[in-house]
């Protein structure tokens, strides 16, 4: 059961930079801009921001290094 409770944090710690750094907790005129902006948010935390848990690598830089 901890676990799942450390899955869910990591989760929420995710959603969170995602809302505050990249702006998706604001309101939407419609679902596309919403998709597109979630993409391009999703983007950006995995092939450009640095991540101080990974050495300063971003999320892309580790999986191909350990691919």
């Amino acid at each position: 059961m901890a676990f799942l409770t450390i899955e869910n944090a990591v989760a929420e710690r995710v959603n969170g930079i995602l809302k505050d750094e990249f702006y998706l907790d604001q309101t939407f005129d419609n679902v596309i801009h919403a998709k597109r902006a979630t993409k391009s948010a999703i983007n950006l935390y995995n092939q450009i921001r640095l991540h101080v848990s990974l050495d300063y690598k971003t999320p892309n830089m580790v999986y191909k290094l350990t691919a």
